[in-house]
């Protein structure tokens, strides 16, 4: 009897707790791939619900004071702050416009940031006796996307750069937990054509040649979880083992106290 307990024991140990090969990132041989780096290279296109930052600076304070409003210290110290980008930068609305003083809407669905900021210049030319006295530009107001599932930390998050890689979104949001599937991170992007779902492999190292390496603002990133969360039994061997030992103990327990009330 204690040989089969053993043996169970060592079987439950191996099956339930999760390998050394499932946490492991970028396993195996980086291939190199021009045309996937030639798309990684494409700058993104505006969607609806996105943030734009339009700086727009002159000689002329009246113009600047205009486009730009608030100059007071305490609302540049405010333009730092997540919370209040949303009310200081200009958002994509559902027809795919953003809306300037004097300038009126604006449709930016489906363009760059540089091609936003030629639209813009183009428009100066007909308002402004002398549009080379303006100085414009256009930029993502943060990247924000979401996380959900097996990571350190769940929500939405916003980070403050020009481009955003998976590994980058991942670290800020505290790493996949042990018992997240890194095998199978699925990435939600909604676009112009629908929402489509991209999964990506994180234990390949040919991840970094993935066409959806880059994260895109909105973008939802679902780590799902192992077999082995749901099992309850450990994530090493060890803590499985000790599961293990903790339920037999109170069985045997269970039985004794039964025989001896009998």
């Amino acid at each position: 009897m204690r040989k089969i307990i053993a043996v169970l024991l060592l079987f439950a140990a191996f099956t339930s707790c999760i390998p050394l090969k499932k946490q492991v990132y970028f396993q195996g041989d980086l291939d190199q791939n021009d045309s996937l780096a030639r798309i990684q290279d494409q700058p993104y296109r505006l969607q609806v619900d996105d943030f734009l930052d339009i700086q727009i600076k002159s000689s002329d304070e009246n113009i600047t004071n205009t486009f730009s409003p608030s100059t007071s210290e305490n609302t540049n110290n405010l333009r730092n702050n997540e919370a209040s980008i949303y009310f200081n930068s200009y958002s994509v609305d559902k027809h795919g416009n953003i809306r300037l003083p004097y300038l009126g809407d604006i449709n930016v669905l489906g363009y760059t940031t540089q091609e936003v900021q030629g639209k813009i210049n183009t428009e100066f030319e007909t308002y402004f006796k002398n549009p080379d006295d303006v100085f414009v530009e256009v930029r993502l107001a943060g990247i924000r996307f979401t996380t959900i599932g097996e990571v350190g930390k769940t929500g939405v998050n916003v980070v403050y750069l020009n481009q955003l890689n998976l590994i980058q979104a991942l670290a800020s949001s505290g790493d996949i937990k042990i018992t997240g599937n890194r095998e199978n991170v699925h990435v939600y992007r909604k676009g112009i054509d629908g929402t489509k779902m991209y999964t990506i492999n994180m234990l390949d190292v040919n991840t970094f040649d993935s066409d959806t390496f880059y994260i895109q603002p909105n973008d939802i990133i679902y780590v799902e979880p192992l077999k082995q969360k749901s099992w309850g039994t450990g994530t090493s061997g060890m803590q499985t083992i000790t599961s293990l030992i903790a339920v037999l103990s109170l069985v045997t327990t269970t039985i004794l106290l039964v025989n001896a009330v009998k």
